[in-house]
Protein backbone atom coordinates (compact mmCIF):
# COMPACT_ATOMS: atom_id res chain seq x y z
CA UNK A 1 0.00 0.00 0.00
CA UNK A 2 1.84 3.31 -1.09
CA UNK A 3 1.89 6.24 1.06
CA UNK A 4 1.20 9.83 0.30
CA UNK A 5 4.44 11.65 0.94
CA UNK A 6 4.56 15.05 1.82
CA UNK A 7 5.39 17.60 -0.89
CA UNK A 8 3.69 15.62 -3.07
CA UNK A 9 0.20 15.71 -4.85
CA UNK A 10 -2.06 14.49 -2.75
CA UNK A 11 -4.30 11.51 -4.53
CA UNK A 12 -7.74 13.00 -5.68
CA UNK A 13 -11.23 12.71 -3.57
CA UNK A 14 -14.04 13.93 -4.15
CA UNK A 15 -17.40 12.40 -1.67
CA UNK A 16 -20.97 14.00 -1.66
CA UNK A 17 -21.65 16.19 1.53
CA UNK A 18 -24.50 16.32 3.94
CA UNK A 19 -25.04 19.58 2.76
CA UNK A 20 -25.67 18.42 -0.65
CA UNK A 21 -22.72 19.74 -2.58
CA UNK A 22 -20.10 17.74 -3.51
CA UNK A 23 -16.77 18.07 -1.80
CA UNK A 24 -13.66 17.59 -4.32
CA UNK A 25 -10.25 18.39 -2.96
CA UNK A 26 -9.14 19.79 -6.41
CA UNK A 27 -11.83 22.80 -5.61
CA UNK A 28 -11.41 23.30 -2.61
CA UNK A 29 -9.36 26.88 -2.23
CA UNK A 30 -8.76 27.41 1.49
CA UNK A 31 -5.93 30.70 2.57
CA UNK A 32 -3.71 28.50 3.60
CA UNK A 33 -4.52 24.43 4.13
CA UNK A 34 -7.28 21.66 4.13
CA UNK A 35 -7.97 19.97 6.90
CA UNK A 36 -8.93 16.29 5.82
CA UNK A 37 -9.80 14.04 8.72
CA UNK A 38 -11.20 10.48 7.55
CA UNK A 39 -12.93 8.64 10.44
CA UNK A 40 -13.88 5.29 11.12
CA UNK A 41 -17.68 5.79 10.70
CA UNK A 42 -21.06 6.06 13.07
CA UNK A 43 -20.15 2.63 14.73
CA UNK A 44 -17.09 4.38 16.38
CA UNK A 45 -17.17 5.84 19.58
CA UNK A 46 -13.87 7.79 19.60
CA UNK A 47 -14.70 9.23 16.47
CA UNK A 48 -18.03 11.04 17.68
CA UNK A 49 -15.30 12.59 20.34
CA UNK A 50 -12.79 13.23 18.16
CA UNK A 51 -15.32 15.03 15.71
CA UNK A 52 -17.18 16.99 18.39
CA UNK A 53 -13.54 18.80 19.42
CA UNK A 54 -12.79 18.99 15.65
CA UNK A 55 -16.19 20.93 15.86
CA UNK A 56 -15.41 22.76 18.22
CA UNK A 57 -11.98 24.02 17.06
CA UNK A 58 -13.24 24.50 13.44
CA UNK A 59 -13.85 28.60 13.54
CA UNK A 60 -9.69 28.73 14.99
CA UNK A 61 -8.84 26.78 11.92
CA UNK A 62 -10.90 28.90 9.69
CA UNK A 63 -9.08 32.02 11.65
CA UNK A 64 -6.04 30.41 10.46
CA UNK A 65 -6.92 30.01 6.78
CA UNK A 66 -7.89 26.23 6.99
CA UNK A 67 -10.58 24.72 6.28
CA UNK A 68 -12.23 21.38 7.63
CA UNK A 69 -14.32 18.55 6.82
CA UNK A 70 -14.66 15.19 7.93
CA UNK A 71 -14.81 12.14 6.15
CA UNK A 72 -15.88 8.41 6.16
CA UNK A 73 -17.22 5.69 3.73
CA UNK A 74 -20.55 5.25 5.33
CA UNK A 75 -23.10 6.47 4.17
CA UNK A 76 -25.78 9.43 4.30
CA UNK A 77 -28.16 8.41 6.62
CA UNK A 78 -24.81 7.12 9.14
CA UNK A 79 -22.96 10.21 7.87
CA UNK A 80 -26.43 12.67 9.40
CA UNK A 81 -26.33 10.18 12.30
CA UNK A 82 -22.95 11.06 13.16
CA UNK A 83 -23.73 14.97 12.59
CA UNK A 84 -26.56 15.12 14.73
CA UNK A 85 -24.59 12.73 17.32
CA UNK A 86 -21.61 15.77 17.29
CA UNK A 87 -23.93 18.66 16.91
CA UNK A 88 -21.93 19.21 13.18
CA UNK A 89 -23.04 22.91 12.37
CA UNK A 90 -19.46 24.31 11.10
CA UNK A 91 -17.65 21.34 10.13
CA UNK A 92 -18.02 19.66 6.64
CA UNK A 93 -19.17 15.93 6.15
CA UNK A 94 -18.42 14.02 3.38
CA UNK A 95 -19.50 10.09 3.31
CA UNK A 96 -19.13 7.11 0.86
CA UNK A 97 -15.82 7.24 0.41
CA UNK A 98 -14.56 4.46 -1.88
CA UNK A 99 -12.57 2.03 -0.13
CA UNK A 100 -9.95 2.15 -3.12
CA UNK A 101 -9.87 6.34 -2.25
CA UNK A 102 -9.18 5.37 1.00
CA UNK A 103 -6.14 2.98 0.00
CA UNK A 104 -4.84 5.53 -2.14
CA UNK A 105 -4.77 7.80 0.36
CA UNK A 106 -2.98 5.31 2.51
CA UNK A 107 -5.11 4.61 5.01
CA UNK A 108 -5.83 1.12 6.86
CA UNK A 109 -8.73 -0.90 6.37
CA UNK A 110 -10.39 -3.22 8.88
CA UNK A 111 -13.38 -6.13 8.33
CA UNK A 112 -16.32 -5.44 10.40
CA UNK A 113 -16.75 -7.36 13.66
CA UNK A 114 -20.42 -7.59 14.52
CA UNK A 115 -21.64 -4.37 16.66
CA UNK A 116 -19.65 -2.13 18.83
CA UNK A 117 -19.42 -1.27 22.44
CA UNK A 118 -22.33 1.59 21.41
CA UNK A 119 -24.94 -1.27 19.83
CA UNK A 120 -23.91 -0.09 16.50
CA UNK A 121 -23.36 -2.85 13.51
CA UNK A 122 -19.68 -2.12 12.02
CA UNK A 123 -19.53 -2.09 8.56
CA UNK A 124 -18.25 -5.31 6.44
CA UNK A 125 -15.08 -3.08 5.54
CA UNK A 126 -14.21 0.50 6.39
CA UNK A 127 -11.21 2.76 6.55
CA UNK A 128 -9.11 3.33 9.94
CA UNK A 129 -8.83 6.73 10.90
CA UNK A 130 -5.51 9.35 9.01
CA UNK A 131 -5.50 13.14 9.16
CA UNK A 132 -4.04 15.19 6.30
CA UNK A 133 -3.22 18.70 6.45
CA UNK A 134 -3.17 19.85 2.43
CA UNK A 135 -1.77 23.05 0.87
CA UNK A 136 -3.82 25.05 -1.87
CA UNK A 137 -1.88 23.61 -4.73
CA UNK A 138 -3.00 19.95 -3.13
CA UNK A 139 0.60 18.78 -1.98
CA UNK A 140 0.72 17.36 1.38
CA UNK A 141 1.74 18.87 4.24
CA UNK A 142 1.19 16.52 7.01
CA UNK A 143 -0.26 13.39 7.09
CA UNK A 144 -0.58 11.06 10.24
CA UNK A 145 -2.72 8.19 9.58
CA UNK A 146 -3.33 5.30 12.33
CA UNK A 147 -4.17 1.41 12.08
CA UNK A 148 -6.49 1.59 15.27
CA UNK A 149 -9.15 4.32 16.75
CA UNK A 150 -6.72 5.49 19.61
CA UNK A 151 -4.36 8.05 19.88
CA UNK A 152 -4.73 10.38 17.38
CA UNK A 153 -3.35 13.93 16.78
CA UNK A 154 -5.00 16.19 18.68
CA UNK A 155 -6.37 19.11 17.37
CA UNK A 156 -5.60 21.46 19.78
CA UNK A 157 -2.13 21.07 19.60
CA UNK A 158 -2.72 21.18 15.84
CA UNK A 159 -3.55 25.03 16.53
CA UNK A 160 -0.76 25.53 18.84
CA UNK A 161 1.61 23.90 15.78
CA UNK A 162 -0.02 25.93 12.76
CA UNK A 163 0.46 29.22 14.43
CA UNK A 164 4.67 28.68 14.61
CA UNK A 165 4.14 26.59 11.05
CA UNK A 166 2.71 30.36 9.80
CA UNK A 167 5.19 32.81 11.90
CA UNK A 168 8.55 30.51 10.35
CA UNK A 169 7.06 29.51 7.08
CA UNK A 170 7.86 26.10 7.98
CA UNK A 171 8.35 23.41 5.37
CA UNK A 172 6.53 20.26 4.88
CA UNK A 173 8.88 17.37 6.38
CA UNK A 174 9.07 13.73 5.39
CA UNK A 175 9.51 14.45 1.84
CA UNK A 176 12.48 12.34 1.41
CA UNK A 177 12.76 9.36 -0.71
CA UNK A 178 16.10 8.70 -1.91
CA UNK A 179 18.41 6.20 -1.54
CA UNK A 180 19.50 5.67 2.15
Amino acid sequence: MPMPIPRQQAPALRVPTLSGSTFELSGDKPERLSLVSFYRGLHCPICATYLKELERLTPAFAERGVSTIAISSDDATRAQAMAEKIGASQLRIGYGLPLEVARNWGLYLSSGRGKTSIGIEEPALFSEPGVFLVRPDHSIYYLSVQSMPFVRPSFAEMLGALDFVIKNDYPARGEYTGAV
